[in-house]
């Protein structure tokens, strides 16, 4: 999956890549959607238990369940690892384990907050060290809750929206009102090529097509030629915390 620095675009990637490469997304969503982009991890302690969340990119349900078995693993002296997952642009595939303890107190919360934030392709694991008290269903589920919201704080996550590849062909003369127009709108040009006239690949949002085409269009006068070349995803960096 090619990764593009270029503008406020974090990471770049669609049907095709720019360099030719198919890997597999088959549809754009008329809307962006929320994406995990780098995982984290929170704590909290709950009447001296502890709750220990970690969550992760993932994007399939192999991916999510070896997520949690490796969680497992790593915290194979807990009480419990609770977990739930969300897979799929639209949210197609979600899962959810209480791994013992009593129903619908720990990985439903888990799941309601990753479905609330509409972050896709996440899971979570909630790992548990008992402190000794008994926290009853309401303090589970805040307790639950509470620990999956710290996690996803430390969390890097995006906005994935559908972009386009375009090129525009104009005369020389025109070059300089498409160049101050672009850079008002803070858009790189991907490639330049300067022969016979001037060609600029553009990765632009879906969204701003139109727009961008009618104000190139006015600048020169109608003299640039607009050819779309193919569609995309981009994600936009959302938040960053530490």
């Amino acid at each position: 999956m090619p990764e593009i620095l270029y503008d406020n675009i974090v990471i770049y990637y669609g049907r095709k890549s720019v360099a030719g490469r198919v890997n597999g997304v088959r549809s754009i969503p008329e809307k962006g959607c929320r994406i995990l982009l780098e995982g984290g991890t929170g704590e909290i302690v709950e009447k001296k238990s502890r709750f220990i969340a970690t969550a992760r990119k993932v994007e399939s349900e192999e991916e999510a369940a070896a997520f949690i078995e490796e969680m497992k693993k790593k915290y194979w002296d807990a009480r419990h690892n609770c977990s739930a997952f969300v897979i799929g642009r639209r949210g197609e595939l979600t899962r959810c384990s209480d791994d013992g303890e009593p129903s619908g107190t720990a990985g439903r919360p888990m799941l309601e907050v990753l479905l609330g934030e509409g972050i896709r392709n996440v899971a979570v694991v909630v790992t548990r060290y008992f402190g000794g008290t008994l926290l009853g269903t309401g303090g589970l589920v805040r307790a639950y809750t509470q620990a999956v919201k710290a996690a996803l704080e430390r969390c890097v996550i995006g906005v994935e929206r559908p972009g386009q590849e375009i090129q525009i062909t104009a005369n020389y003369t025109d070059l300089g009102r498409i160049q101050y127009l672009l850079g008002q709108k803070g858009i790189t040009p991907l490639s330049s090529e300067y022969t016979d006239q001037v060609r600029l690949v553009l990765l632009i949002p879906a969204e701003t097509n139109d727009e961008l085409r009618r104000e190139l269009t006015e600048a020169t006068g109608g003299r640039v030629v607009w050819e779309k070349r193919d569609e995309y995803y981009f994600v936009d960096k959302e938040s960053s915390n530490g």
